[in-house]
């Protein structure tokens, strides 16, 4: 079975790539928990980020943005204690603010998945993508909804982070088409493969 060359050689990595990655995203909780996740790997390897996800969902009351958005500065100051996130002030700060964000965007679109799937018209863009060196850090797309977000308010969300997130919620299959997910994403996507 062949897969993602950056997914081999680590069981958690295989393991989010094989049953995660690229499937299509519809919650608004699952939304928030690949934003907070995406954003803490600003510098970092995703692996890292993988390994603390039982910690971030921990602190952060099982990524429920509506108990985020409550979090004050003291909450803050614990968070900044615990060894089982990324303890870096910005980014805990950036996952609070982006939960009150998300709570203004759902008031306005709906819900937060109405508004980041708009951005494709509800249909997810297939990249046919062969070579690992051919998926792009970011495009047009990541940098048209990293600006939106940005005049939104919220924070650590480049261009980059943004692309991340489109790849994991399924938005961008950028599974290479040699991968065995390549089909089968496309198939609960309701896509043909290029």
């Amino acid at each position: 079975m062949q897969r993602c060359p950056w997914a081999d050689g680590n069981d958690l990595m295989q393991r989010y790539h094989d049953t995660e990655w690229g499937v299509p995203v519809h919650d608004d909780t699952r939304h928030f928990e690949f934003l907070v996740l995406e954003s803490a790997q600003a510098g970092l390897s995703w692996l890292t980020i993988l390994k603390r996800r039982e910690g971030y969902r921990q602190a952060f009351a099982g990524f429920d943005f509506t108990v985020v958005a409550r979090y004050g500065a003291r909450k803050i100051e614990e968070l900044l204690q615990d060894t089982g996130i990324i303890r870096n002030r910005r980014k805990i700060e950036a996952a609070v603010n982006n939960a009150r964000r998300l709570l203004e965007i759902r008031q306005g679109f709906g819900s937060f998945d109405a508004y980041i799937w708009g951005f494709v018209d509800g249909k997810p863009l297939v990249s046919g993508r062969r070579r690992l060196a051919d998926i792009p850090a970011h495009t047009e797309l990541s940098d048209r909804i990293a600006k939106d977000l940005k005049r939104r308010g919220f924070r650590f969300v480049g261009s980059t982070i943004v692309y991340s997130h489109l790849q994991a919620v399924g938005i961008v299959n950028d599974h290479l088409v040699s991968c065995f997910r390549y089909a089968e994403i496309n198939r609960l996507a309701g896509e043909t493969p290029a």
